[in-house]
This record gives C-alpha cells, structure tokens and sequence, in this order.
C-alpha cells in the first residue's frame, strides 16, 4: 500500500487507539471490580431457629497476669478447664475456641491451655491480641 505523494511504502501501524481502547477497558475493569453490590432494599423471610443452622458460641479461655484461668468468666484450674471443655465437645464438637494471654502472663500457662486444646481435639483455636496501633 502506498501513501500519495510518498515513494515508500507505509508499514508502520498506529497503535495509539488500540492502547486508548485497552486502557479505557481496563479502567472499566477496575471499577465494575470495586464497586459495592447495590441493590434494592428488601424485608428479607425469617426461618426458624435451628440448632443445626446457628454457628456454636464462641468460648473464650483467658489467662491473667498471674496465671490465673478463666472460662469466660468462671476462674477455673486446668483440670477443671478439661473437663468443662470435654462436656463442651461432646455437645458441640466443632466450637470455636480463643485464647486470651496476658501479655505478663507465663508463656508456659499458655502453652498448657493449647496443650489442653489439642489433647481434646479442639480444631477452632485462636489466640487473640491487640493491635499495635490500639490503645
């Protein structure tokens, strides 16, 4: 193909609204990706409560500055804490369970408390702590 008034020939191609194209879709990408699901507000049926269907309340083990071992809010020893653990996994025996140190406590306190954990089979064990930012 010739170009009038040149002798050479044209082979260069003009990408410029090829890459507008690709950029204008990829901004188009970017936003259907990151936009909210927006919907229209609707009163949504209430089903019936299941002990099958709702999620097992979450226990919480925490262990004070001075070793001390609470079960929620109940000061328990560690023979005490399996055996109310046990009873626990036997009704519901996939509970999640956290665990909640002191940052003063004794390491080994809380290496018994997971060590109680496993023996049990406990799978749902988490150790909480606080944000470094938080006060």
């Amino acid at each position: 193909m010739q170009v009038q008034g040149e002798d050479k020939p044209y082979d260069d191609i003009n990408i410029t609204p090829m890459l507008d194209l690709a950029y204008v879709l990829l901004v188009i990408f970017i936003l259907m990706t990151t936009a909210s699901v927006a919907g229209t507000k609707v009163n949504l049926p209430r089903a019936s409560a299941s002990t099958s269907l709702a999620k097992p309340k979450t226990k919480a083990v925490s262990i004070n500055n001075e070793g001390k071992i609470f079960l929620d809010t109940i000061p328990v020893s560690l023979p005490e804490l399996e055996q109310r653990l046990g009873r626990l996994k036997t009704e519901i025996p996939d509970f999640p369970l956290v665990i909640r140190g002191d940052s003063r406590t004794q390491y080994q306190t809380v290496m018994d408390v997971l060590d109680v954990a496993g023996r049990l089979g406990i799978t749902q064990v988490g150790l909480a702590t606080k944000s470094v930012n938080a006060k």
